[in-house]
């Protein structure tokens, strides 16, 4: 037979897609009578057709190949129709766009085109300017209505998908574990609990007896004298101290405070206002002296024991700072009338009027009391650094007020934006309260590189961050593709300056610059310069986090003049630091010693250091930022606000005229924001989502719509999303039993989680490590030139368990033996751990401890909770359901690793993981707790886990269409296995969620008791699972059934030359064709062979509605009756009736044996 040369041509208007595979005809093949198979070969192969043509899935194109057999009169040139040219590509598009943008259904176009990926920047810059959005994913171009995320795991063909296999022995084991499970469940369903009716009226007993016990506290009027008495003695002891000659020297100390001349009229304001915001430059004293006023107010009135005042701060270091000087103002020791209470320490007692906490505290207490009952002042202070917790407070404390209309509330804050806070609280009086400070210098990059003649070079900028850290190093090396937030605002605004009145040499070192760094030589060159030519004075150097902090110290101390403990004091100032370290910044330093410190953004308003008269402003903070289309959190050097920058600058005016080093130019600091974007707006809002449902005040969304500059709705949808895959919220957004518990926990709530599963799981202790160590700073150093040996030490501590977290507890484990033999400090130094932070986690653990024990899910024999602690199958299966939906599968190539996660596809590992000094991981998903997007996503502590481990420990599970396979996160993970053993999982896991949830309902119920054998089979298939499993791609997760268009345009097959062959090759004469062109401008074709005619769709085209004719013919050609076959005969047939009719032929009959 001739073979036909194929014309290719692209036409608009196909809804179904040509598949360029090499799959065979299965479906055909199992309908044709075999002496016909021999036909096929026929036919022209797939490879005949031009790739060009192939493969255009989802993008609304098809192929053409006209044949010898058209009519001659409906043949065309369709070459002249091929948009083979970038310009003819692009005009596709506009009107392809055009349509989108019409269309009231559809939301983006998918196109896997080659010529689309390679015109995808004119694609991209056309649907920007049409308002659409654009994204390429790989080999595929996609343009939405809607934003695109950067990854999509439905488009992605070599996404993982994992083919599970467990011991067939193992199988039988747990099959029967499970069905004897299933048998005693069976057996003791009829058997109903006895006596509900006794225990209802039981309980309604105790609540008559408790409520008759109601009265039996003091009478109101005794309690009243008690407290009047109180607050007498109170006055006289004020008063004392007032009259003593050290209370004198302190009263004229406070009254050169600028606040004292505002003293009369915020107390006069704050008694005729229920609502009032004040706004103080840093030193004016309204933090230690506004609250000071109240309470000495209210003793002096008599009323003293009826005032109680809380003054909230946003960080720890600051409530405990700040009540130490208010007790020392007042002259008495902390935690008598003034007190603090922050996370695991607190110095309060039933006589504390006045308690300074962190928000947290506060918001914990509004979930036990939302009345704030006994509570007459609340203040709230920094409100301007827009904290998460501050912004939440506000919202709860507004409605609280409608309540509570005695209640009083200050909000303070250090800027200018008084006028914000007002409006957000229905005009409430402002105040404002002027600062004395002495006046301060501002000296810019250009001012500083002219000062100190240092010359800025491409190399000399680049910041050392040690050999464990070679990658951050060389990034600052390598060209910018794509402008950041750091660089796209530099850029700007240096092209409109021009430097003119600098010298050549400043203006050659600017076009150096270097924003992205942070410029360690540079800081250090400012620091020698200061002094050495400047006069005495402490310096404040502002860092963008602790790793910028412990490099640059690491770098000064090797320096001979800045190293030089004789002559320089350096410190360290950051959020976690010990309450003995905080002494030390305050404390001025020996004669001839200069101080130096080097703090994160803290120091800006949160704690003052009197002695500063010089401050260096890198100008940059590291911010974590929420990209909620990603859910993915951002770890970010970024430019401070102007703000912010002032506050810095007003740190160094306390005690005498200071100077500050701006080390960047002055134009830069003009592009600056105005003020700092909110906590909210830039977070994940899993914990607070959850902190709003326990406060009862309605639906999420409506009550986060109340805040002062509300989230983005899809950040929100995506905490409610996350708070129902873990099982805290219900579908109606209610909380569950878990969500009750994970509400009275101060974790986040996977770690909640996970602290509760070990514990009704019995291997709490090491997964209470675990939690209290992820709560806190990590515990393990990397000294900057001992990096190699630190992460040495580590990886003892996993001892190839590929589990960061199992190190961890090893390490604290280590720590305890120690310190019980005397040996903890040696044990931490020469393991490269920090004592304080096993410390805290020690401190941690103890108070989780207590909050179980007091919620009835861990037994006062604490030996109970700990029975199965060795079984690190299962600890590794209680970390899975906390950390879950975090996995990443692991996929082993010739020389690597590669890691994919459903939110980012390829992630990398820490550089300080365990995880990451393997060139294999044996299993084949790793659970992880935290993932950071740097310039790529990095994923920090992880633990390897197997696949039982994952399906019966990870999120739901669904059927796909397939026997045998199981689909989790909506089908992201795809599961293939033997049908018996998904019945198995399936069955399995829906029993354990049924036995947890009942623990949960009844936290007396003894689980392993209630459900031993299910707990057998648990720990059977967890521990025995040996990952024997692989990673395959591009399997079919599901069959849908294929329509007659799919069917007959396999491997490119052409439907009429198929047609062609077989009507010749059973001996009649060719089809013939007619088409005609409808007034829709469409066209409809008939195919006519022996007396049959078969009419197909109206098309676009006459090509494609000849095709469209062929393939109806086929059809009818493989339809099978079901009145020619026997009901018992349930055999695929190997022939069809119409095929037998084509070739004059009848079915026949088949014997029924017997």
């Amino acid at each position: 037979m001739r073979k036909s040369k194929p014309v290719v041509g692209f036409l608009f208007g196909c809804s179904q897609t040509i598949s360029n595979n090499q799959s065979s005809l299965s479906t055909w093949h199992g309908r044709l009578h075999r002496p016909l198979l021999s036909l096929l070969q026929l036919l022209p192969s797939s490879s005949s057709i031009s790739n060009a043509g192939l493969s255009v899935a989802k993008r609304g194109l098809c192929v053409y190949a006209a044949e010898q057999f058209s009519d001659d009169e409906y043949e065309g040139d369709f070459e002249n129709n091929k948009a083979s040219s970038s310009v003819a590509n692009i005009d596709e598009w506009k009107w392809k766009l055009s349509l989108l943008l019409r269309s009231e259904k559809e939301q983006e176009i998918v196109s896997r085109d080659k010529r689309d990926r390679r015109d995808y920047e004119q694609i991209s810059n056309l649907a920007k300017r049409m308002g659409l959005y654009s994204e390429i994913y790989g080999k595929v171009v996609v343009a939405s209505r809607v934003p695109l995320p950067n990854y999509r795991p439905d488009l992605d063909d070599k996404r993982p998908q994992r083919e599970v296999v467990v011991p067939l022995s193992l199988q039988r084991r747990v099959e029967g574990l499970l069905q004897e499970h299933l048998d005693r469940v069976q057996l003791s369903a009829g058997k109903v609990a006895n006596g509900l009716d006794d225990a209802k009226s039981n309980d309604q007993v105790e609540n008559v007896n408790l409520d008759e016990n109601s009265d039996s506290f003091l009478d109101g009027s005794v309690m009243e004298k008690v407290l009047q008495r109180r607050s007498l003695r109170m006055r006289n002891m004020q008063r004392a101290w007032q009259e003593s000659p050290e209370g004198k020297k302190m009263l004229g100390f406070r009254r050169s405070l600028p606040s004292f001349k505002e003293k009369e009229r915020l107390l006069q304001a704050i008694a005729q206002n229920q609502v009032i915001v004040i706004s103080g430059e840093t030193g004016c004293g309204k933090t230690t002296q506004l609250p000071q006023y109240i309470l000495e107010s209210e003793i002096e009135s008599g009323r003293g024991s009826f005032c109680s005042i809380i003054c909230t701060q946003p960080r720890r270091i600051s409530a405990m700072s700040v009540a130490e000087r208010v007790s020392t103002e007042r002259g008495e020791p902390l935690g008598e009338t003034v007190g603090y209470k922050v996370r695991l320490e607190g110095m309060k007692g039933k006589n504390t009027h006045l308690l300074f906490c962190t928000s947290g505290i506060l918001l914990r207490r509004l979930l036990s009391d939302h009345n704030l009952n006994g509570i007459t002042h609340v203040f709230v202070d920094e409100i301007h650094e827009r904290g998460m917790n501050e912004d939440f407070l506000l919202i709860v404390l507004k409605d609280l007020l409608t309540r509570r209309p005695d209640l009083r509330l200050v909000l303070m804050s250090a800027t200018l934006n008084a006028e914000l806070f007002s409006g957000y609280f229905g005009g409430a009086p402002t105040i404002h309260i002027p600062g004395f400070t002495h006046p301060v210098r501002a000296r810019f990059l250009e001012d500083v590189l002219e000062i100190t003649g240092y010359k800025l070079t491409s190399f000399n900028q680049i910041d050392d961050y040690g050999q464990e850290k070679m990658w951050k190093t060389q990034r600052q090396l390598a060209p910018r593709k794509r402008k950041n937030q750091i660089t796209a605002l530099v850029e700007d605004a240096l092209n409109e300056s021009s430097f003119e009145n600098y010298s050549s040499r400043v203006r050659d070192s600017l076009a150096s610059w270097m924003p992205d760094c942070i410029g360690f030589n540079l800081i250090e060159a400012v620091l020698c310069h200061i002094c050495r030519k400047e006069r005495p004075g402490a310096v404040l150097v502002f860092m963008t986090g602790w790793e910028d902090i412990s490099c640059l110290r690491d770098q000064l101390k090797a320096h001979p003049l800045l190293g030089d403990p004789n002559r320089i004091l350096l410190i360290t100032c950051h959020g976690s630091m010990a309450t003995s370290e905080q002494k030390l910044i305050f404390e001025k330093p020996p004669a001839n010693v200069r101080k130096i410190v080097l703090a994160t953004n803290m120091a800006e308003a949160s704690i003052t250091i009197n002695d500063v008269v010089f401050v260096v402003d890198c100008g940059k903070a590291k911010e974590t930022s929420y990209d909620a289309l990603n859910n993915t959190p951002c770890l970010l050097p970024s430019w401070i606000s102007q703000a912010s920058a002032r506050q810095r600058r007003g740190r160094a005016g306390r005690v005498q005229p200071g100077e500050c080093y701006h080390l960047y130019p002055k134009c830069v600091y003009a592009a600056f924001s105005e003020y700092q974007l909110p906590e909210l707006l830039r977070t994940p809002l899993n914990s607070l989502c959850l902190q709003i449902k326990s406060l009862q005040v309605g639906s999420i969304g409506s009550f986060l719509s109340a805040a002062l500059q509300p989230p983005e709705p899809l950040a929100v949808q995506n905490a409610i999303d996350f708070l129902k895959m873990i099982g805290a919220l219900d579908e109606k957004e209610n909380l569950t039993n878990l969500g009750k518990f994970l509400s009275t926990l101060p974790v986040d709530p996977k770690l909640g989680k996970m602290l509760i599963m070990g514990a009704i799981f019995r291997c709490f202790d090491p997964v209470l490590t675990i939690v209290s160590g992820l709560s806190v700073r990590d515990p393990f150093l990397l000294p900057q030139d001992k990096k190699d040996l630190a992460g040495t030490a580590k990886s003892r501590f996993s001892a190839k368990d590929y589990s960061d977290h199992m190190a961890l507890v090893r390490a604290y484990e280590g720590w305890k033996d120690a310190e019980r033999e005397g040996s903890a400090y040696e044990y931490c130094w020469r393991n490269f751990l920090s004592a304080q932070t096993l410390q805290a986690i020690h401190s941690l653990r103890k108070q989780f401890s207590f909050i179980l024990r007091d919620a009835g899910l861990v037994d006062a024999d604490i030996s109970i909770n700990n029975r199965l602690s060795h079984n690190q199958s299962l600890v590794r299966a209680i970390i899975c359901s906390g950390l879950f939906p975090g996995i990443a599968s692991v996929v082993h190539r010739e020389t690597s690793m590669s890691f994919k996660t459903m939110d980012d596809g390829q992630v990398f590992l820490y550089a300080n993981s365990v995880n990451a000094r393997y060139q294999t991981i044996p299993y084949p998903w790793l659970v992880f707790g935290e993932k950071v997007k740097v310039n790529t996503v990095f994923v920090r502590d992880s633990t390897g886990v197997s696949d039982s481990i994952l399906i019966l420990f990870g999120g739901a599970l669904n059927h796909g269409v397939q026997a045998g396979h199981l689909k989790m996160l909506e089908g992201y993970v795809d599961f293939f296995m033997d049908p018996s053993l998904a019945e198995c999982y399936t069955k399995l896991k829906e029993e354990l969620d049924k036995l947890v949830k009942k623990k949960l309902e009844e936290p007396s119920l003894d689980m392993h008791k209630e459900g031993k054998y299910l707990m057998l089979a648990v720990q059977e298939l967890v521990s025995g699972d040996q990952c024997e499993g692989r990673f395959v791609f591009g399997r079919e997760s599901k069959k849908p059934r294929e329509s007659n268009d799919s069917r007959f345009t396999k491997d490119g097959t052409n439907p009429k030359s198929l047609l062609q062959t077989l009507l010749m090759r059973a001996g009649h004469s060719p089809p013939k064709y007619k088409t005609k062109h409808l007034k829709t401008n469409e066209f409809r074709a008939l195919v006519e062979f022996k007396g049959m005619q078969f009419v197909g769709k109206p098309k676009k085209n006459k090509q494609l509605a000849e095709r469209d004719a062929a393939i109806e013919a086929l059809a009818w050609l493989t339809h099978t009756s079901d009145n020619s076959r026997d009901e018992d005969d349930n055999s695929p047939p190997d022939v069809t009736d119409n095929m037998l009719k084509l070739l004059g032929k009848r079915r026949r009959s088949k014997r029924r044996s017997g």
